[in-house]
């Protein structure tokens, strides 16, 4: 199994020597890390700061977005595997070898995860809070509410050839559109393990808490395309205490200590 990691990045540097710092630290290695800089600051740097992972950086020259910036990075893996990663989030040391394992019984498997908020301190992020996302996966009711957190999955690259990449016209719903897509005709498969350490603040101060105008807009897009009805765009943290989504809580190991991820970048500033 040859695992492609493709990762989308613009202006988040600490953050992303945290993920290749866990990624550095997972107890099976991938077979290369494609990162697509999406017309941000220079990311060279970093393939001399993990020159021990087999990192392809890719410059774009126009901000293209990050889901057509993810169709580049899927498009050049040379792997037989794709893992997808958000450039602000990072995994616990065996996650990789547990997808993988995961993998050997479907064609795309997910994780749950831990929602973090984090305060900076200088080139590393202090965890604040912490919360379980585990939910269990019934394909009807991924329909009213996804609980797929693309960071972290893994599928088989062959599912592109019969499914295409990810759709730029739902922007903020590309993962429920990939989701929904590949679980109509593939095995999908929940690994009951919060392994993926997912930055999210309460505040909004991600891609994912934009809830401005234009989302609703994407947000009907991906309803009419796969004919979910009327979903209307609600605050995550309430939404996930609504009954119908605590009907859907799962059991799920807990395997990250808590404690910060400290990148190489770190000890260079330092000096």
């Amino acid at each position: 199994m040859k695992i492609s990691i493709v990762i989308v990045t613009h202006n988040r540097l600490p953050a992303l020597c945290e993920l290749l710092e866990s990624i550095a630290r997972q107890s099976i290695k991938p077979y290369e890390v494609i990162i697509v800089n999406d017309a941000g600051e220079k990311v060279d740097f970093v393939q001399h700061l993990y020159s021990d992972l087999p990192i392809k950086a890719l410059h774009l020259e126009e901000n293209v977005k990050h889901v057509k910036a993810r169709n580049i990075g899927v498009k050049e893996a040379a792997g037989d595997v794709i893992m997808l990663c958000d450039d602000d989030d990072f995994f616990t040391p065996c996650h990789m070898e547990r997808m993988a394992k995961a993998l050997e019984t479907a064609d795309f498997v997910y994780s749950d995860a831990e929602i973090v908020s984090f305060e900076r301190k200088g080139d590393v992020r202090i965890p604040t809070s912490r919360h379980l996302f585990a939910y269990t996966f019934e394909l009807e009711e991924m329909r009213k509410f996804s609980t797929y957190v693309p960071s972290g999955s893994m599928y088989k690259r062959s599912l592109h050839s019969e499914i295409g990449y990810f759709d730029p016209a739902v922007h903020n719903y590309w993962d429920w559109d990939f989701f929904l897509r590949a679980a109509e005709r593939f095995h999908v498969k929940r690994v009951p393990a919060a392994s993926v350490i997912y930055a999210f603040s309460a505040q909004g101060d991600n891609q994912s808490g934009d809830l401005g105008g234009k989302r609703q807009h994407y947000l009907d897009v991906l309803s009419e395309k796969h004919q979910l009805g009327k979903l209307p765009t609600k605050n995550f943290f309430v939404l996930l205490t609504e009954p119908a989504m605590r009907k859907r809580e799962a059991e799920s190991q807990i395997v990250w200590d808590g404690e910060p991820v400290i990148s190489r970048l770190v000890s260079v500033s330092s000096v």
